[in-house]
């Protein structure tokens, strides 16, 4: 008889027919984390991201095609860069480490670099576990090359792999990002430096998932190590940035992620993503799932332009931004904050209808003003000289009773 079915192997089960049976899964990274966390309404992404739904090739499928993503040249460009960082077993990066973040400690002359190759990333999860502990005990210097760090999301564990994660002698952890967007002059483009924090936050919550595990915890640092080229030559330079405001976000936003087996429950049955599938029910499949978009999707999500189109054909205000959402309350659709402006529905009450109410009279206001000025500026056209003569009365109804 086949073992006993257990719920975390029913539900990869569930995940791999939600994916498509021949269908391989798409590694969940801390890119796409972060993106998720800055999201957590989005059961869409939720679900596909945890089923290991490729959704740059199901926008494809779908007649969106996505233009986000890095483009091969930039990834060339990385790889190198962090190739030459990485050179002569780490020498300059944990030359780096020292300066940056730990100068007090003891020069690293010679640094461990242990292995880290195992099958499967539930192998390669618990040889960096056994490396970090190892690395901990011996108190030197030890530089851990591509790591393999696992993170339970919604019930879904995800495997991500950090750039490098530096052990100091005094048995604290350190996350090391590197990037190729250059440094000039010390300071880099804050949009990329901030995509960076939010990207090592995760890294940082990884870590301290293994680190609960120790007895005692080792210390994670809250300052990672940002590395770039230096101005415009392909030298490293680096930064110490604190990620604690983006770790504390990132880590309240993933908890309030809905449960990837609650949202699979929901599902019709026989949904199934798998790109090969005709339009009509991949569509169909996609819309069974609710989503919640925002113009930043547009950024972070290979989804983006299909979202937006049945966003758009359905009136929602999430088209306009989030911010906007959250002012108008319980009024989800422009239809219903037209109707509300116009007196035509909600409750006068609602601090939200009182708002548009009073912003369609000020609207209505200022267009009658603009109207009797060009009458008078007509007026004023046909009668030269006639502008000297128009009485300040005139004038004044034009404009509400006064010049504004």
């Amino acid at each position: 008889m086949p073992p006993p079915r257990t719920r975390g192997t029913a539900l990869r089960h569930r995940l791999a027919e939600l994916r498509g049976p021949d269908v391989p899964a798409k590694a969940l990274d801390a890119r796409a984390l972060a993106a998720l966390a800055a999201n957590p309404g989005c059961k869409r992404r939720a679900i596909l991201d945890g089923a290991g739904v490729n959704k740059a090739v199901l926008a494809d499928a779908l007649g969106s095609p996505s233009s986000f993503g890095q483009s091969q040249f930039a990834f060339m460009r990385g790889n190198a860069f962090e190739a030459r960082v990485k050179a002569d077993g780490g020498a300059e990066l944990l030359r780096l480490v020292h300066e940056k973040l730990d100068p007090g400690a003891e020069p690293p002359t010679r640094a461990r670099v242990p292995e880290l190759e195992a099958i499967g990333p539930e192998g390669r999860a618990a040889r960096t576990a056994l490396a970090l502990r190892e690395a901990t005990e011996a108190a030197a210097w030890t530089l851990l090359d591509h790591p393999m760090l696992a993170l339970d999301v919604a019930g879904s564990p995800a495997f991500l792999e950090p750039d490098a994660v530096v052990v100091h002698p005094d048995g604290s952890w350190t996350v090391v990002e590197i990037k190729s967007f250059p440094m000039l002059d010390g300071s880099a483009d804050p949009a990329k430096v901030g995509a960076a924090a939010r990207q090592s936050a995760v890294y940082v919550l990884a870590l301290e998932a293994v680190a609960a595990k120790l007895d005692p915890a080792p210390r994670v640092r809250h300052r990672i190590l940002l590395v770039c080229p230096k101005d415009f030559s392909n030298l490293p330079t680096a930064s110490a940035v604190d990620v604690r405001k983006q770790r504390a976000v990132t880590g309240r936003q993933l908890a309030r992620l809905t449960r990837i087996e609650d949202i699979a429950d929901t599902l019709p049955e026989g949904t199934c993503f798998a790109p090969d599938r005709p339009a009509a029910e991949l569509t169909a499949a996609i819309e069974s799932v609710p989503a919640a978009y925002a113009p930043e999707c547009l950024a972070a999500c290979e989804l983006a332009f299909h979202c937006r189109d049945h966003s758009r054909t359905s009136g929602a205000v999430t088209t306009l931004g989030r911010s906007l959402r959250a002012e108008l309350g319980d009024l989800t659709t422009v239809e219903e904050v037209l109707a509300a402006a116009h007196g035509e529905s909600g409750d006068p009450d609602d601090p939200a209808v009182a708002a548009l109410r009073r912003a369609a009279e000020l609207r209505a206001e200022a267009l009658e003003n603009a109207a009797a000025l060009r009458e008078a500026a007509a007026l004023r056209g046909q009668a030269p000289g006639s502008a000297a003569e128009l009485p300040m009365e005139a004038l004044g109804s034009a404009t509400g009773g006064g010049v504004r």
